[in-house]
């Protein structure tokens, strides 16, 4: 079981262009709000329709602008769980996850079992806005089911909700995707979610999508400035590179890579928690100005200036233990290991 997808599409002033490979797992589509991500799972589910390219689930041709190929939403055997489930609001649960079945015949047995599964038998005849949100979500997934697709779109499904009802209602449709066969695109701009839920990750970035790569090389060997910022990373200066150690302008800083920068490299990331206290003598150690101290529930993050930084330079964050004691330090040497060094294009 497979997705193919390869397609253009533009939107006024905006851009779409993305082609990726999802296989039988949870893929994540990776960006900040606005890069393309929903545009892409409408285009897929075939609410959108892009301008040109190709789409293929399985072997069946879903969208394809040269054969002039556009199968409709209800022909395309994708579920789609929405930011805001899309239940029918007039319709009970067991009608909502009635109307997905296909096979009349099995209806009544389909819906049955749905309940029971989906822990829904008490709310069964209640409507959407008599339901709690973990209860909402449930019967929009269990609607999905019901309908026997080939791959789930998963649209942020946790955007709305907050702390402790996110937890709860990820760790409840981690078990009940668990079972599932085909292929399940995740969009999130959230590491975190990504991290939790996927093996494997496409990153978009303003429309255009970047090549596929596991969760592990997103977040340990990010290769572009938006992959980079997508994994948490918050320190970037421009590069240049000189044999085996890049220069900084912005911050007047020489730095030593682990190996030689490849071709293309312009650009330097450093992750808050990768700075660290230094000792005289230590490779990478230079003196900052500490600028301001923000104290969290379980960290310390300390805002520096490199001495011998431009003025208009960025601020460098540092995140440390709380009980660092460091909070009250006027200039501290730092340092961040060469192997720790994110060099990107």
């Amino acid at each position: 079981m497979s997705l193919c997808v390869e397609i253009q599409k533009r939107l006024g002033n905006f851009q779409l262009d993305v082609q990726f490979e999802a296989h039988q797992e949870p893929l994540a589509l990776l960006g900040a709000s606005g890069c393309g991500k929903s545009v892409t799972l409408r285009c897929i589910a075939g609410i959108l329709t892009p301008d040109t390219g190709k789409i293929v689930l399985d072997g069946a041709v879903l969208y394809d602008s040269t054969a002039h190929i556009n199968l409709p939403p209800q022909r395309r055997n994708v579920g789609y769980l929405f930011q805001q489930y899309a239940l029918f609001p007039n319709m009970t649960v067991r009608q909502n996850i009635a109307a997905a079945v296909r096979n009349r015949g099995r209806r009544a047995a389909e819906v049955t079992e749905k309940l029971r599964r989906f822990r829904l038998e008490e709310v069964a005849d209640r409507r959407p806005a008599q339901l709690s949100g973990g209860q909402q979500q449930r019967t929009a997934l269990a609607r999905i089911l019901a309908s026997e697709p080939g791959m789930i779109l998963l649209d942020e499904p946790f955007s709305a909700l907050d702390g402790y009802l996110r937890q709860q209602l990820e760790l409840e449709l981690q078990e009940l995707l668990e079972p599932f066969q085909g292929t399940i695109l995740w969009v999130s701009h959230d590491q975190g979610e990504v991290f939790r839920n996927c093996r494997r990750v496409c990153v978009i970035s303003q429309g255009r999508s970047q090549p596929v790569q596991t969760v592990e090389d997103l977040f340990l060997r990010p290769e572009t400035v938006a992959a980079a910022q997508l994994s948490g990373c918050g320190n970037f200066a421009m590069a240049v590179p000189q044999g085996d150690v890049v220069f900084l302008p912005a911050w007047n800083l020489t730095l030593r890579c682990a190996a030689p920068p490849p071709p293309g490299i312009d650009c330097v990331g450093i992750r808050a928690r990768q700075l660290h206290p230094a000792v005289s003598g230590e490779v990478n150690a230079f003196p900052c100005a500490v600028v301001r101290v923000i104290q969290d529930l379980s960290c310390t993050t300390l805002l520096l200036r490199p001495l011998d930084a431009m003025a208009e330079a960025p601020l460098l964050r540092m995140e440390l233990d709380r009980e660092s004691g460091l909070a009250d330090q006027r200039e501290l040497l730092v340092s961040v290991s060469p192997e720790h060094l994110l060099l990107l294009r």
